[in-house]
């Protein structure tokens, strides 16, 4: 079921604590090596040795023959498990790692070469930053699936993302910073706590939005800390429509496990989006004429608000040439979601 490639603990290095630096992948052949390498280079440069641990989720292509040679060139450790998905795998390699403090990162998250250099200084000059998300970029350029995310993410997280700059931000104000799990450092002892209380409401954990309940978890305790010197580029996965769409499909499922039982923008927005695309849609089926008017109306200022809110052009018109295909298929998984959450309470009940 399982093997592993042991490593020396990362032990204390002028004051800092010990870091490990987990990787869930599944067929990540292509990106795993450039991620691996962004983080040895930037432990390098930060002088602190770190412990890298990456949990091999089953893959089918060459991602396994790959770790192992990190394994075996640069004390990686190395796990490899039949296919769990992504929520038990994070579980997995946060129970693995052996350090006081772990650094979740994606698979496709490029470390920038100074930032574990800026968190092991934070984590010495000021102890009491606790909790650290990542400043990501989305790499878009020449990628409009990419752009397209890159303009949401541009109108939602408007509040930093214009000015960013070194912060914090609490349960409060949860729904309006970057967060998210693909680029994530707390204490291990607190993460394995958010792990335990973590409760779904759905039965089915494959569709749980794991990183946004665990990290309201924490926020609920520490303040997060952000800034843009402690920061990374993330490629995104998707090249075609086909991808784009099982994407936007998943992310309305998780969406409604991460927001609608809980207080904030972001389930207004959620609830108000439901019901504009109830609307929609009896509209296109009354009066298509005027349903399709309003969508290129909607599509055309959708745009505008990413350039108002900083973004680029090109993200800008990714955003409003996609939008008509991300409502559609991210409110099939809303729907989704919604039956899901009902499901699970009358099996409860």
């Amino acid at each position: 079921m399982c093997d592993g490639v042991s490593q020396t603990s990362a032990s204390e290095l002028g004051g800092a604590p010990t870091l490990s630096v987990v990787f869930p992948a599944y067929n990540e052949e292509k990106w795993i090596g450039r991620s691996l390498d962004a983080v040895l280079n930037s432990a390098a440069q930060a002088d602190w040795k770190v412990e890298i641990v990456v949990i091999d989720d089953g893959s089918t292509d060459g991602t396994p023959a790959l770790l192992d040679e990190y394994a075996e060139k640069h004390g990686v450790v190395v796990v490899h498990q039949e296919n769990q998905g992504r929520f038990n795998t994070v579980r997995t390699a946060i129970s693995t790692a052996s350090s006081d403090r772990v650094l979740i990162l994606g698979s496709r998250v490029v470390v920038d070469p100074h930032s574990l250099g800026y968190l092991k200084n934070q984590l010495i000059e000021h102890p009491e930053r606790v909790v650290w998300n990542g400043h990501v970029r989305v790499e878009s350029d020449n990628n409009p699936y990419a752009g397209f995310w890159n303009g949401i993410l541009r109108i939602v997280w408007r509040k930093y993302l214009m000015n960013p700059r070194l912060t914090s931000f609490g349960i409060e104000e949860f729904d309006a910073f970057p967060k998210g799990s693909g680029f994530f450092s707390a204490p291990k002892w607190m993460l394995e706590e958010a792990n335990a209380a973590f409760d779904s409401i759905f039965d089915e954990v494959e569709f749980a939005s794991d990183d946004t309940r665990l990290i309201r978890w924490i926020a609920e305790r520490e303040r997060i800390w952000i800034s843009p010197d402690f920061s990374c580029s993330y490629f995104h996965g998707r090249e075609n429509i086909k991808k784009f769409a099982k994407h936007a499909y998943f992310r309305g499922t998780t969406f409604i496990d991460g927001y609608l039982g809980t207080a904030g923008t972001s389930r207004k927005m959620a609830l108000g989006a439901l019901g504009a695309g109830a609307a929609g849609v009896t509209l296109l089926v009354l009066k298509p004429k005027i349903a399709i008017a309003t969508g290129v109306v909607g599509t055309v200022a959708a745009g505008g608000l990413v350039k108002a809110c900083g973004g680029k052009t090109s993200d800008a018109t990714a955003l409003a040439r996609m939008l008509p295909v991300f409502a559609t298929a991210f409110g099939a998984g809303a729907v989704r979601g919604l039956f899901l959450a009902a499901k699970a309470k009358v099996k409860k009940r």
